[in-house]
């Protein structure tokens, strides 16, 4: 058994609720399948700013790409939330978030599709997003807000049996290469009421796509997207008309379910490698372990680790029922990216000079703290939410 095994959930048995079997063996196939396609990868994926595309027909092949999706349309029906965790958490091994980010962007761009998108959009459009073949991305954040989705001020005006498409989306992943973006649009007044979803795809005239160099994420393309004057069908309306909001909110909850869960699992991973540096370090005649300041760093992160898997686990438990506690996915997210800051600080500390090094996982996850913490929902939105969800 492996010298980590005390956090690492495959050779650690640890009597769970939730947890069956046939999770276990999802696991055991897929950090197989991240050892072999992802993880020898990942630092000259990072500096390349990029991965290859056929990563996403690699991943469709094994199901990762379509879990939750029906089977008509090549999906894999039978998962759970608890698969979804499983799938995050092993793609976070090797910590490189931006792979994560850009490989998984369908679980955001394509979820409204499948729940609200017409029979016929859903034939034409993934099958190709869940055979690896097409890119979905989701476009939400403007230059003039992100969370603040009542006040968006990209248009759609109708004008016949199409809608002609004005404005911008900013910090976009997966903009550059997206094949199809579910973009959050205004086809109506003021507010949350005249908000709706439309389905365009990239190669329509009219639309301009920068990418974007960022602190962290750099093997996940980022773009910001200008619309002028595109012209998109009307059967690419996603659901009715000025009731886009409902679909967005949806998505915020699953979304932010995900992100909770990929911090936890990078605060893991920085816990377990500067936990095998402490272990085989020598400082003043004795290892950096034996030195009770930097055991009891690793107890503090370890215990952080654990109450947050503990919370998360919980949620996605109480949402497999049917609940929906917006308030607590607030809190569980803000929970799980306090401990990814705090795991990658202390891992940095233990590490010293070597975290500092291009190539260690903690020098990677300690740069992509602040998009966890952002993305989805900044921390301090997501107080303010779960205060208001609270009626404080």
């Amino acid at each position: 058994m492996s010298e980590l095994s005390l956090f690492d959930p495959l050779l650690h048995e640890v009597p769970s609720p939730y947890y069956t079997p046939a999770h276990r063996e999802f696991r055991a196939m897929l950090r197989k399948w991240v050892d072999e396609h992802i993880a020898p990868f990942v630092d000259a994926w990072d500096e390349a700013g990029g991965f290859p595309r056929e990563l996403y027909r690699k991943a469709a092949d094994i199901g990762l790409i379509g879990m939750g999706f029906p089977e008509a349309y090549g999906g894999v029906e039978g998962t759970d939330l608890f698969h979804s965790i499983i799938a995050t958490e092993e793609l976070a091994r090797p910590g490189c978030g931006g792979v994560i980010a850009s490989l998984m962007s369908h679980s955001i761009g394509a979820p409204p599709i499948r729940d609200l998108g017409s029979d016929e959009m859903k034939a034409r459009v993934l099958p190709g997003i869940l055979s690896g073949e097409k890119i979905s991305a989701l476009a939400i954040t403007e230059p003039s807000g992100g969370s603040d989705v009542a006040n968006l001020r990209t248009t759609a005006v109708r004008d016949g049996d199409h809608y002609r498409v004005n404005g911008e989306k900013v910090f976009i992943t997966s903009g550059i290469r997206a094949d199809y973006i579910t973009t959050a649009v205004r086809t109506g007044g003021k507010g949350f009421g005249g908000i709706s979803l439309l389905l365009i795809e990239t190669e329509r005239p009219g639309i301009t796509r920068t990418p974007l160099k960022k602190m962290g994420w750099w093997a996940s393309d980022t773009a910001a997207i200008h619309f002028n004057d595109v012209k998109v069908p009307a059967d690419n309306l996603i659901g009715p008309e000025n009731a886009g909001f409902l679909g967005i909110v949806r998505n915020f909850n699953a979304e932010r379910i995900g992100l909770a869960a990929g911090a936890n699992a990078f605060a893991r991973v920085a816990l377990e490698e500067a936990l095998a540096w402490a272990r085989q370090r020598q400082t003043f005649g004795k290892r950096l372990a034996d030195h009770q300041v930097i055991r009891h760093k690793l107890v503090d992160m370890a215990q952080r680790v654990n109450a947050t898997q503990a919370l998360l686990e919980n949620l996605a438990w109480r949402i497999e029922q049917g609940d929906a506690p917006i308030a607590e996915i607030c809190m569980l997210k803000n929970q799980a990216t306090t401990t990814m800051e705090f795991c990658a600080r202390e891992a940095m500390q233990i590490l010293g000079g070597a975290g500092y090094m291009r190539g260690v996982k903690t020098e990677r996850i300690y740069r992509e703290v602040r998009v966890n913490a952002i993305g989805g929902g900044s921390e301090e939105i997501m107080r303010d939410l779960a205060a208001r969800q609270m009626g404080l």
